[in-house]
């Protein structure tokens, strides 16, 4: 198989390889496990299927399946949204599997050219699709956005999203708009999400997150003023919290939210 192939055809397939299968943007899942053998699947790939390949190593490769056809039953799997792996899974194979939908989608959404509607072919050497037709190319895309903690002395700012129904509370975040500054955006989605202002923003972390496809850059922001008033559109609660007395908040095993809130935790303590 060439080395720098990203799109593979069942000729291309070993023995070693494992695969990670989607159907309809979800992924599938037996026993908690994510990974799939060429043995297992050996009688229920067709043509159809898309073959991504995401990493390979000496003696293996991992590959991405978009499957256009449910063969969970038949796998006796069970087909699970992306974000319920955010607690069933460990954090290296909830990465390979955000990464790996990242390019199923990518790869779904780019079959044909945006400006001239005629299909796409795979570059060979490079990640990228192909407009033979005007020669566009179309590289996997992704958002950068920002998410903060917002601190005031010993207290923490956490906010419940009115768009996903949990007990969690976590950090404010936002899109970057174009023509602007990570810390620009900051100041910004924080007055517009809870009318707050802020100061003396501080980088921490980042990570990739696939719902769907971002770049999180990850923030402390001092108070600077303001009452906090939430936008109720987009937050359905937004309250001070104080270290030692915290709601239901994400992992830092598993979040660049759960990372900044221990990173203020352990500021406070060492101070």
């Amino acid at each position: 198989m060439p080395h720098k192939e990203h799109f593979l055809n069942r000729q291309q397939l070993s023995e070693s390889d494992s695969f990670i299968l989607f159907y309809s943007s979800q992924i599938l899942v037996r026993d908690e496990g994510i990974l799939w053998s060429l043995e297992q699947l050996r009688d229920h790939l067709d043509d159809s299927a898309d073959l991504i390949l995401l990493q390979r190593d000496a003696d293996t490769s991992v590959i991405a399946v978009s499957l256009q056809q449910n063969i969970s039953v038949i796998l006796q799997a069970e087909v699970k949204s992306l974000r319920s792996l955010l607690s069933d899974t460990d954090q290296e194979k909830f990465l390979l599997a955000g990464r790996a939908s990242q390019l199923v989608d990518w790869y779904k959404s780019h079959k044909f050219c945006g400006t001239c509607g005629a299909q796409t072919v795979h570059h060979g050497n490079e990640r990228t699709l192909v407009c033979k037709s005007c020669s566009l190319h179309f590289f996997p895309r992704i958002s950068p956005c920002v998410i903060m903690l917002v601190t005031k002395g010993d207290k923490m700012l956490l906010a419940q999203s009115s768009r996903y129904k949990s007990n969690f509370y976590s950090c404010l975040a936002g899109f970057i708009e174009i023509g602007e500054t990570p810390e620009q955006t900051v100041h910004r989605e924080v007055e517009e999400e809870v009318n707050l202002y802020v100061k003396n923003v501080r980088y921490i972390s980042s990570q990739s997150w696939p719902f769907p496809s971002q770049l999180m850059l990850g923030f402390l922001a001092e108070y600077d003023g303001g009452e906090i008033v939430p936008d109720l559109s987009e937050i359905a609660d937004a309250r001070w919290f104080d270290i030692d007395s915290l709601p239901n908040v994400p992992s830092e095993k598993i979040s660049v939210a759960g990372k900044l809130i221990r990173t203020f935790i352990d500021e406070v303590k060492n101070k």
